[in-house]
């Protein structure tokens, strides 16, 4: 069983520093409000810590 983790975008990275808006189209967010399932693994998790302000996460069990 691996742990996944559930990012959802909550703010709009229109205002964001251009690396910041890589980073959360990297994270395969387009849309507001849509959720992308992504691998526990120190890849995914600097990511999400690089835009933490502009997603939320759930770790989540699978």
């Amino acid at each position: 069983m691996a742990n996944m983790l559930k990012v959802t975008l909550v703010k709009s990275p229109i205002g964001a520093i251009p690396k910041h808006k890589k980073t959360v189209e990297a994270l395969g967010l387009r849309k507001m409000h849509k959720t992308v399932l992504l691998p526990d693994n120190p890849a995914a998790r600097g990511m999400v810590k690089q835009v933490q302000h502009l997603v939320s996460v759930e770790e989540v069990q699978e």
